[in-house]
């Protein structure tokens, strides 16, 4: 069952002359998790306005959890969850006031606002800290709580927008492993992010957008296979690079590409550690000594500079 669907979405901007999204149909199967990828002005943020009912599009159809976005936007907002890239809560409250607050505009309630509150906040490990003002709090925790107050209603679908924008590796990693934890209880969840290994981690499939379109979808294997098979790469002292690169056309039959500043020469294999066995015995014939010599996979960078003509670092939204 589809949790998340978007047929055609249309939107543009400047009277037309801006086209955020072109076209743009993606779905969602219950219970996985969908992460989309693109460089920056892709469309990635402007599809998840429209599916969390806080933009409509020009045209197209979209629903979650089986409701029709544009014409029942105020069922949808009862089912789903959104933690945008900014936290979204006040610095002034204390972290339980917050999820309190939350909790009752969402009508539950003061005393279920509470419950739920206490619950959310043992959760996410912000039980000694929920007396505390926002404003003292790290970004880490500051993540932490936005989502936790994305999560008041327990959505059935769950949308993040970058949701680990700003922190630290370890932040990083002790939000995967939440988000991690939320898939295993059954939400469906669609991620936009910046970080390609947050994609790996934690994606059942990728979407890859550009020009407010999908151009790509499938496993994070699937679409490294697209770029091609492993990659031979050999580092040499500057007076063997010519040389090497002789050896590396010939076992490849490539012509290699080289990082003159690392004297780094690569080209694309099929034949994996045989090729590699083979440079390293030509290297060897001819007496040159590899500093470095391995077989890479692609990544998904390469899938990105492959399918985009931009490299991982230049997407932010």
């Amino acid at each position: 069952m589809k949790s998340v669907i978007a047929e055609n979405l249309v939107k543009t901007y400047d009277k037309g002359k801006v086209r955020a999204l072109d076209g743009l149909s993606l779905d969602v199967e219950e219970g996985t998790v969908l992460s989309v990828l693109g460089p920056n002005g892709a469309g990635k943020t402007t599809v998840v306005r429209i599916l969390t009912t806080l933009l409509r599009p020009d045209s197209g159809k979209a629903s979650v959890a089986g409701i029709d976005v544009i014409k029942h936007p105020e069922k949808v907002r009862e089912v789903i969850g959104l933690s945008g890239q900014y936290a979204a809560v006040d610095e002034i409250l204390t972290g339980y006031d917050n999820l309190v607050m939350f909790g009752e505009l969402y009508h539950l309630g003061k005393k279920q606002s509470v419950i739920r509150a206490n619950e959310l906040l043992e959760r996410f490990s912000l039980t000694e800290a929920a007396k505390r003002p926002i404003k003292t709090y790290s970004g880490g925790m500051r993540r932490r709580l936005d989502l936790a107050a994305s999560l008041i209603v327990k959505p059935k679908v769950l949308f993040l927008d970058e949701p680990t924008t700003g922190l630290d590796p370890r932040g990083r990693q002790e939000m995967w492993g939440v988000i991690q934890e939320l898939v295993k209880g059954g939400v469906t969840l669609l991620l936009t992010t910046q970080y390609l290994e947050e994609a790996d981690q934690l994606a059942d499939e990728i979407a890859v957008i550009d020009t407010g379109k999908v151009i790509a979808r499938g496993t994070s294997d699937a679409l490294k296979k697209q770029v091609g098979g492993e990659r031979l790469e050999v580092v040499v002292e500057q007076a063997h690079v010519a040389k090497t690169m002789e050896i590396v056309a010939a076992v490849s039959g490539q012509k290699p590409a080289l990082d003159e500043g690392l004297r780094l020469i690569s080209a694309p294999v099929s034949t994996g550690s045989a090729a590699l066995f083979e440079v390293l015995k030509s290297l060897d014939t001819a007496g040159i000594h590899a500093l470095d010599v391995g077989l890479k996979r692609p990544s998904l960078d390469d899938v990105f500079l492959s399918l985009t003509g931009h490299v991982a670092e230049e997407k932010s939204a």
